[in-house]
């Protein structure tokens, strides 16, 4: 359960959002333009590459896995991607494996927020020795970013949030590290910035611009002080209050926005949230439909059946998450579409698309889980993703604040 009451309370907030959440979300946007320049100035934009990497891979974690993974959703096979995770290491810490085949064809992009990563550095030094090409993302003047310099890797630099006020708490649990929100836009820009100048995702100069001017427009429409009934982000995260949310995705954008949305709640809402791509999810996850977390578990026939306690248990619920490009402007502006079904928008989806959709919907209603979409229909995928991810980012967000902790 949520204290609805909290969203509406702009005072509130600001005191219960003690780690300056919403103000890391609001400034995004800054943050992107910040960044891009930041890694233009460090020679990104005098990179003249000579054709396309065999394969790139992409080393971190957390926020900087996640950015590795909205790439690889974006390259669309123009050559191979895969994100690094680190297992256990033999000093406690994390450790990254470099795959038996990489070598001088292939490049490897090190992202880290800290720099402070001996397994990243190690795998840097591991990469030089096999002739892999490398670009190293980090703080400058941390460890990793100076290892950058020894095995000639293009240094772009990571660039940190202006920390706001003494608010943050001053105790945390190390084994527990919480990433500033933000950091997701530090890390994925100097990426997308770099995947645009290698070919590997299709954009132009502007693409990174349009993100920023995206994310601004989202801290409008999700403010704090918005009410509520006005406010997607809040009414998003009202309804996923007391549920099991399925992020059901389709399509590159709709995926990676999911596999965000999915670690935003359990980071800073504490909720666990199930991801899938259709049409597989629905055969994966059927059982969450047939099963107590469907509404409609319950016999409808049943006169004496508990109605009470039916409303008060976890349920699931549906939320799809699409890029469907092609509906006309309105006033100049593009607005994230949340309200079922979508099928006022023209259709620009295929066929086997359209089927997948309408088999999604009528699972939900068959089996009485609520179920609601969110449409981008920017033209740019990659703005699309900032449309979403935004949206959802702030949800999280809210829903994590507005908790009752009891």
């Amino acid at each position: 359960m949520i204290d609805e009451r909290l969203l509406d309370d702009v005072d509130a907030l600001g005191r219960v959002d003690a780690r300056d959440a919403l103000l890391a979300l609001a400034s995004a946007g800054a943050r992107v333009r910040t960044s891009l320049r930041a890694a233009e100035e460090a020679g990104l934009s005098g990179l003249r590459p000579e054709g396309r990497p065999r394969a790139v891979l992409i080393a971190g974690h957390g926020s900087a896995a996640t950015a590795g993974d909205v790439v690889e959703a974006f390259c669309d096979n123009v050559c191979q991607v895969a994100v690094l995770r680190p297992g256990s290491g033999e000093d406690a810490g994390p450790e990254w494996t470099l795959p038996g085949w990489a070598g001088p064809s292939d490049l490897l992009v090190a992202v880290a927020t800290d720099g402070e990563v001996p397994g990243l550095v190690r795998l840097v030094e591991r990469a030089y020795g096999r002739g892999c090409s490398l670009v190293v993302i980090a703080p400058p003047h941390s460890h990793l970013g100076q290892a950058a310099l020894q095995v000639r890797a293009l240094p772009l630099p990571y660039v940190p949030a202006a920390e706001t006020d003494e608010r943050r708490p001053l105790h945390e649990d190390a084994d527990l590290p919480r990433e500033d929100p933000g950091d997701f836009w530090g890390v994925l820009t100097p990426l997308l910035a770099l995947a645009l100048r290698l070919g590997l995702v299709t954009g132009g100069p502007q693409t990174l611009q349009g993100v920023a001017d995206r994310l601004d427009e989202a801290a409008v429409r999700c403010r704090p002080s918005a009410a509520a009934y006005d406010n997607p982000a809040k009414t998003l995260a009202v309804q996923l209050g007391a549920s099991l949310p399925l992020l059901w995705s389709n399509g590159p954008c709709g995926t990676a926005t999911a596999g965000r949305f999915a670690a935003m709640l359990a980071d800073h809402a504490g909720r666990a949230a199930l991801t899938g791509v259709l049409p597989e999810a629905m055969a994966a996850q059927r059982g969450l439909f047939t099963g107590t977390l469907g509404a409609g578990s319950a016999d409808p026939d049943d006169f004496f059946r508990d109605r009470v306690e039916d409303d008060a248990g976890l349920r699931i619920h549906v939320l799809l998450l699409r890029h469907r490009p092609g509906a006309p402007e309105e006033d100049g502006t593009h607005d994230v579409i949340a309200e079922p079904p979508a099928d006022h928008l023209p259709d620009s989806d295929s066929v086997g698309t359209r089927r997948t959709v309408a088999r999604a919907r009528r699972l939900a209603a068959d089996h009485q889980v609520a179920l609601r979409e969110l449409v981008s229909v920017r033209a740019d995928p990659v703005e699309a993703l900032a449309e979403l991810v935004a949206l959802t980012d702030f949800a999280a967000v809210y829903l994590g604040l507005a908790a009752e902790r009891t």
